[in-house]
């Protein structure tokens, strides 16, 4: 089966972003050029650039063109992302290393977060998610087994924690913060920081009909990541 068009133009855009040929916020083809590079249709063309939008490749300004965006990935404040899809989503290869999967007795703070008794048992994960095998985030979460009993039998390698809970809790609400931190030596470690920098913290705490699914703590090294969102309001 041969590759859509919209596809290769994509594929076309991202190799000359990687190979360095073209630069943060340098100008890339318009949908014109493109449609005629390619010999497809201005709906082609703009679905490629579009998408590569979407995805947080390129930014797009009225009047001035289209643009290589900034180098660091971005997430949404806004809604839940799978990480897994936001790197697929940039023509990025995925993948993960598993730190740690475990049974402990919860803390207070963490059996508070979790809505469990003090010293119950709870489960704890710690995986790095890489994006083309360079450490994107790490994620701890905890787990109220109650509602995820399966969740240390996993094999997260092949999906993530998230996709996981989203099928055997459902999502109903979720709560986060988000801080500026500096990164403890195990955490430089964990990111491969050879020298420390600012991080971004996301706490989040997730809830299904049922109640308090998980509470992760989300850290990612700030000169690669970033947080965004579109609001629309209505007149």
């Amino acid at each position: 089966m041969s590759t859509p068009k919209f596809a290769q133009i994509k594929q076309f855009i991202v190799n000359n972003i990687r190979s360095g040929m073209w630069l943060e916020n340098q100008r890339v083809p318009s949908e014109n050029e493109l449609t005629a590079q390619f010999s497809v249709s201005r709906m082609t063309a703009r679905r490629a650039l579009s998408e590569l939008t979407e995805a947080g490749i390129l930014t797009r300004s009225q009047g001035l063109g289209t643009f290589v965006a900034s180098f660091k990935s971005q997430s949404s404040l806004l809604e839940i992302k799978n990480i897994a899809d936001e790197v697929k989503a940039r023509n990025g290869n995925y993948s993960c290393t598993i730190l740690v999967m475990e049974a402990i007795h919860a803390i207070a703070p963490i059996a508070i977060a979790l809505g469990v008794e003090v010293d119950s048992h709870v489960y704890r994960s710690v995986i790095v998610h890489n994006e083309n095998d360079q450490p994107l985030q790490v994620e701890e979460r905890f787990v109220n087994p109650h509602l995820a009993k399966d969740y240390l039998h996993q094999d997260f390698h092949r999906h993530t924690p998230h996709e996981y809970l989203s099928q055997v809790a459902p999502l109903t609400e979720a709560r986060h913060t988000v801080e500026a931190i500096m990164p403890s030596s195990e955490m430089c470690q964990w990111l491969n920081l050879y020298n420390e920098e600012p991080c971004l913290q996301v706490i989040r705490r997730t809830w299904s009909s049922a109640g308090i699914v998980s509470f992760a703590r989300l850290v990612s090294p700030g000169s690669k990541y970033r947080l965004g969102g579109h609001l629309t309001f209505k007149k």
